[in-house]
């Protein structure tokens, strides 16, 4: 299974997304040289590959959400699904920032993972859909804390700003106490092709009507009006300043995450319990 790498343009992405879907998005990733993984089925342990990436060296521009794109101005955006209802699960846990990082659990619990994200890339979609969801029953424990660095690179290498407006709206959602169930969400509603430039304003919007209790005056107005975008521009170069080269990266206490745990909740609950979190 891939990662999405940053540090390149987005010439092949979609070409490289639909190649994966039909072998079973199981045997390679695409690379910087457009060429296949060569069988270690994109660890994350390992730079992967990827037809999308950002220069590393330079985190994207902050934009604020485009108030003239389409559907912002909400009758055109498209309707929102639900965010799982397993989120809920965490509707009580504190979410807290420091930094350009994103805290999610106790912060004294045992133990840490730390994610590394960026709204628009499609293997991150599938870990939250697959591994991330053997987290949520330690994390309302209160035996592990995630620790979410959400990176915006996609913007450069595919046009427009929806990691951006993501988030910018991602941030707001701590102020608004609804983190857990609103970034779940997110995932859940991500565009079928990454090259869609989606996460509007007004999708958004609609996004958060899923989830109870976070619409609200100073939520609406942060994600209309772009409140947090330095604070966006804050993540992306924590992400840089971390090394990261690509998306979802997963570390366990410190330890990366092999890529072809991912993917999967069982597999992924085998590598949390290997690390005593169970």
């Amino acid at each position: 299974m891939a990662v999405h790498k940053a540090g390149r343009k987005a010439g092949r992405v979609v070409t490289a997304v639909a190649a994966a879907a039909l072998i079973g998005m199981a045997a390679s990733a695409c690379g910087p040289d457009g060429g296949d993984d060569d069988g270690d089925n994109g660890r994350a342990d390992k730079p992967g590959k990827s037809s999308s990436a950002a220069p590393e060296s330079k985190a994207p521009e902050s934009k604020a959400p485009e108030s003239e794109a389409p559907g912002a101005g909400g009758s055109d955006a498209p309707e929102a699904k639900a965010p799982p209802a397993a989120s809920e699960r965490l509707a009580k846990v504190p979410a807290s920032v420091k930094g350009g990082v994103i805290t999610v659990g106790d912060p004294k619990a045992a133990h840490t993972v730390k994610v590394y994200e960026d709204s628009r890339c499609p293997f991150c979609k599938k870990f939250e859909e697959g591994g991330a969801r053997a987290l949520v029953g330690p994390v309302a424990d209160g035996k592990v804390r995630i620790e979410y660095t959400i990176a915006s690179f996609l913007d450069n290498n595919l046009g427009g700003s929806g990691s951006v407006n993501a988030a910018n709206a991602l941030r707001a959602s701590v102020e608004a106490g609804r983190f857990p169930q609103f970034h779940a969400a997110v995932f859940a509603n991500q565009p079928e092709e990454e090259s869609d430039d989606a996460y509007t304003p007004a999708f958004l919007l609609k996004i958060a009507d899923k989830v109870d209790g976070l619409r609200g005056a100073a939520f609406d107005k942060a994600v209309t009006n772009g409140t947090y975008k330095k604070w966006v521009g804050q993540a992306m170069r924590a992400f840089s300043d971390d090394g990261i080269e690509g998306t979802p990266t997963v570390f366990i206490d410190g330890k990366k995450a092999a890529g072809n745990s991912l993917y999967e909740q069982g597999a992924f609950a085998k590598k949390l319990k290997a690390a005593g979190i169970s």
